[in-house]
């Protein structure tokens, strides 16, 4: 992460810190509170670990493209077959 990445990242767990401190004030040690100390907690330590590890890069191999032809199958191939997903045709194609 960029510095200006990881300064805006530590201002926003600062306002969160303070308004989840305010909720304690109010609601006192209820869990829904709790849960969001906890989470508060979770999103210092990977902010932390972010910060002390490079990033890492993602290099993805080119994907493999199938070339389908334009031109129309033999018709002969789906003789008697029925139809899925139709209820199935009882009628000979031509």
């Amino acid at each position: 992460m960029s510095t200006s990445e990881m300064l805006e990242l530590n201002r926003t767990i600062d306002r969160l810190r303070r308004a989840v401190g305010s909720l304690h004030s109010m609601y006192g040690d209820a869990a829904s509170v709790r849960r969001l100390t906890n989470d508060l907690e979770r999103l210092e330590i990977d902010a932390r670990d972010l910060d002390s590890s490079p990033p890492n890069v993602v290099h993805r191999e080119p994907v493999e493209r199938i070339k389908v032809s334009d031109t129309p199958y033999d018709a002969s191939m789906w003789l008697g077959v029925d139809d899925e997903g139709l209820g199935g045709l009882h009628y000979e194609r031509g």
